[in-house]
């Protein structure tokens, strides 16, 4: 038997029509269709003949290969989306698996182009970067060409691609499967494991250890499997970077990422230097619940006692006038994925977990999947989610390659709402004591997104490097390296026993390996924009809404100099820590007040 508090989320489903009417709709194997015969016809017109090319007709071959691209990514995302909802349903599943097989051909079909112009002299290529006609596409062009050194041969290419589809994304998509089947016993009921991680936010600090160790216990049964997944896809990584000689393990993400392996290093020296902010405010945490020291099933612990939940209509309102009261136009766009059933909201068997934005092609909206379980949290997941939404509306136009943005600049306007959100749930209270548990829920917030995650990298740096170095890591091993790269987050402050076989329900260490660090990266630099913003005021919006509305055409740099910020300088890592720091300084003088510090 499964229970679930009510929210009023629970008929907040979206609407995929506007992709298509169903898994069997004609349209979506029409598309499909047309774009493997498109991609046919594109391949017999131009393979070979790349060098050979004037600016115009690159231009109009990029064109040509972006209209064939957005075709089959709607039909695939489209498969991604249904799927999410139900993933025990095997006709959904059966759609993603056909689809990936799809767009594994084509993409085998087409990979020659990007290969050839990899292939260009760097003089040639100028020159044609230079020309008017590509002007639109120069950051594009950059993108594909900065690939150049770890390329492999045409058919290396082709067998490494279509071989992915029983290889990485195979293995990935069992992953997601093992995690969205999870069930946790809890008080005799069985519950889903979202609404079971929520109770670790509960101010009866029996209910949070009960929770904690039943999710650990739900985890274990399929612990060996999932280590062997982790195993192999590491494994799979550490061949793709062999065969094309990237200098570590972190090179192809951050490549991807427009940033370079000097730039990400200073980020993650900068947060590991300064775990000491975290220790400090988990140490104040215990003072405030009264605890010698925290277990870590206590770091979401409210302060306040009153633990209401949010109604969906309630966390709905907040989130909507915090953005429109930062402009008219963001607030409109935000109330149509209300409006317009672009969100899925409730909790349910067999659903994808945790959140996430799904920008999906330039002439359909966003779509946001979340598992709302009414606590504080979820509200700014919300506004998180949204943020994400509004950069996909905002960059529609630009199409399918200009719109895509690397994962460092793609969490720009979901931590930014994020803040907007906060700041207006924290101006309308206050109660003193409210007022502290908003402020230390921001804290640990800023805490998971910029030290758990640089630890969590930590985690992932030291699985594949010692996976190249020694093979296979058991279970034990993977537990022991877990425990290791947090304790050094947590210091003597947190109590992680129990806590070391978590690192297995976190997705990106398999779908995206790398990701991670792109979270603390997006939510300082997002940070250092909201600051602006704060000093600045309304002189700011434009400049704002100009970086989102500009999409992933240019690298990050010149996003950061269009709001007056200098990417290149480190320290804008270190200014970001201090503003955290600042928060800290501000609970810490508040807890006093009011007799809990």
């Amino acid at each position: 038997m499964t229970t679930t508090e009510l929210t009023g989320a629970e008929d907040v489903a979206w609407d995929l029509s506007d992709l298509y009417d169903g898994g069997d709709d004609p349209r979506l194997e029409e598309d499909v269709r047309e774009a493997e015969e498109a991609a046919t016809a594109f391949r017999e017109r131009y393979h070979g003949k790349v060098a050979e090319l004037d600016a115009a007709e690159l231009a109009e071959a990029v064109d040509e290969l972006e209209r064939i691209e957005s075709a089959v990514t709607r039909a695939f995302y489209y498969a991604h989306l249904w799927f999410a909802t139900d993933m025990a349903d095997a006709p959904r599943g059966a759609l993603v698996a056909r689809l990936t097989e799809k767009a594994a051909a084509l993409d085998t079909q087409l990979l020659f182009f990007g290969l050839e112009l990899a292939a260009l002299d760097d003089e040639r290529a100028a020159e044609l970067a230079a020309h008017e006609a590509l002007e639109r596409r120069r950051h594009w062009l950059h993108s594909v060409r900065k690939f150049r050194p770890y390329l492999l041969s045409e058919p290396e290419e082709r067998i490494v691609t279509e071989k992915s589809v029983t290889g990485v994304s195979a293995w990935g998509r069992l992953y997601e499967e093992l995690l969205g089947a999870l069930k946790v016993t809890l008080d005799g009921e069985e519950i889903g494991f979202e609404e079971a991680m929520a109770k670790l936010y509960s101010a009866d600090r029996d209910e949070r250890r009960r929770a904690s160790e039943a999710v650990t216990d739900a985890l274990a049964p399929g612990l060996r499997t999932r280590a062997y997944v982790f195993n192999t896809i590491v494994l799979d990584k550490s061949i793709e970077d062999r065969l094309r000689g990237y200098e570590n393990w972190l090179t192809a993400r951050n490549l991807a990422n427009d940033t370079t392996d000097e730039a990400v290093q200073a980020l993650i020296d900068a947060a590991v230097s300064r775990y000491d902010v975290v220790q400090r405010y988990y140490r104040l945490k215990a003072k405030m619940l009264g605890l010698d020291t925290l277990a870590f099933y206590d770091r979401m612990a409210p302060i306040d006692k009153d633990t209401t939940s949010v109604a969906w209509d309630e966390a709905r309102q907040i989130v909507l006038d915090a953005y429109a009261d930062f402009s008219p136009e963001v607030g409109d766009i935000v109330e149509r994925f209300f409006r317009d059933s672009w969100i899925d909201a409730p909790v349910r068997a067999n659903k994808n977990t945790g959140a996430f934005c799904a920008t999906t092609v330039p002439d359909v909206h966003p779509y946001v999947l979340m598992n709302f379980t009414g606590d504080r949290r979820s509200v700014l997941t919300l506004a998180h989610e949204l943020g994400h939404g509004l950069h996909g509306v905002l960059t529609q136009p630009l199409g399918l390659y200009n719109s895509r943005t690397p994962l460092t600049t793609a969490e720009t306007a979901s931590v930014f709402g994020e803040a907007l959100t906060f700041r207006r749930l924290l101006a309308q209270e206050e109660d003193p004591l409210k007022r502290l548990n908003l402020l230390a829920g921001r804290i640990e917030d800023s805490i998971a997104t910029v030290f758990r995650q640089i630890a969590m990298n930590r985690f992932e740096d030291a699985v594949h490097t010692e996976r190249r170095a020694q093979g296979e890591l058991s279970i034990e091993r993977l537990e022991e390296l877990w425990l290791e790269t947090q304790t050094t987050l947590f210091g003597d402050s947190v109590d992680a026993g129990g806590y070391g076989i978590w690192w297995s329900y976190i997705p990106h260490f398999l779908s995206t390996p790398g990701y991670v660090y792109a979270y603390a990266y997006g939510f300082l630099f997002a940070l250092a924009i909201f600051r602006k913003y704060e000093v600045e005021g309304d002189s700011m919006v434009e400049s704002y809404l100009d970086l989102l509305r500009t999409g992933g055409s240019q690298p990050p740099e010149e996003l950061a100099r269009m709001v007056g910020l200098d990417l290149t300088d480190p320290g804008i890592w270190a200014s970001g820590i201090d503003a955290l720091e600042a928060e800290l300084d501000e609970a810490e003088k508040l807890a006093v007040e009011i007799g809990l510090g």
